[in-house]
């Protein structure tokens, strides 16, 4: 919180400041904290004045309150949880696809990730470079808050396939504003799925770690705070000829579920397998 100074609020003085940074009381945060009786009898100023200061500057410091059960009311409200599909994978996602919530789906080149997010009913939007899909988002956000205005149909999903085609061209090298980019367009993700109740689905490539030579989600680690719920495509060993279209999924990050849980998907006939066994480490 703020310094304490003349004029901060009404009744504020000079005098009253010099009184209270005498006791060691220089914030705001110093005098909410602060016995008041105490410092009113060593200050010699006046209980109820000192009482009136504190709460004109909570008032005009400090967060509203708000009731943790009515928040709670109104996140049942506003929450949706939209099923893919596929019953082993809305096991592994906790019953699915949650509204305001941003989903990733990582995986190497044929591994099935615009497969596993492709659902019925859908609007394909083309963009080709960042500025197009960030002009699409805010024109996108700007419908939606209309039709919810209007309280007709609106989207529950937007899929991004792939992130890592218009983010990836823009990063590394002599591109200084690529991080920028992709902040701005993680926040406007970001804004759809928390502002307006949509789920949002996005995939990404694999890469491989310099140092450990193992392969990882891309984008970095910038990028990897802004999914909430990360999950791991990789081709089923094994399957054989016959389960081509079969797929191991894992959940790597989840702020609901145990990570390294694993399950066995068919996106050629969106069908289900039994659940594998789990992992025996968790990933992070």
């Amino acid at each position: 919180m703020g310094m304490l100074r003349a004029g901060l609020c009404p009744g504020l003085t000079e005098e009253i400041v010099q009184l209270l940074r005498g006791r060691k009381i220089k914030t705001v945060a110093d005098l909410a904290a602060a016995d008041l009786e105490e410092v009113a009898q060593k200050c010699g100023l006046s209980y109820k004045a000192l009482v009136a200061l504190r709460r004109v500057l909570l008032a005009q410091f400090s967060a509203f309150p708000l009731n943790g059960a009515d928040l709670y009311e109104e996140l049942k409200t506003s929450t949706a949880i939209l099923s893919t599909g596929i019953g082993s994978l809305d096991k592994l996602l906790d019953a699915g696809l949650y509204t305001g919530e941003l989903t990733e789906i990582v995986g190497g080149p044929g591994s099935g990730k615009t497969q596993a997010s492709a659902l019925q009913r859908i609007q394909v939007v083309h963009s080709f470079d960042i500025f197009q899909m960030l002009d699409m988002l805010q024109d996108l956000r700007g419908t939606m808050a209309q039709q919810a205005t209007a309280s007709s149909g609106t989207v529950k999903v937007v899929i991004v396939d792939s992130v890592t085609a218009v983010v990836a061209p823009l990063l590394g090298g002599q591109q200084r504003e690529g991080l920028a980019l992709m902040m701005q367009l993680a926040r406007e993700l970001k804004i759809l799925a928390r502002d307006l109740g949509v789920a949002v689905v996005v995939t990404n490539h694999l890469t491989r770690d310099r140092d450990s030579r193992r392969f990882k989600p891309a984008l970095g680690r910038s990028w990897s705070f802004v999914p909430s719920t990360r999950i791991l495509l990789e081709v089923f060993e094994g399957a054989g000829t016959l389960g081509r279209s079969q797929r191991t999924v894992r959940l790597i990050k989840s702020p609901r579920q145990p990570t390294g849980l694993q399950e066995v998907i068919d996106i050629g006939t969106l069908g289900t397998e039994e659940q594998s066994p789990e992992l025996p480490g968790k990933q992070t």
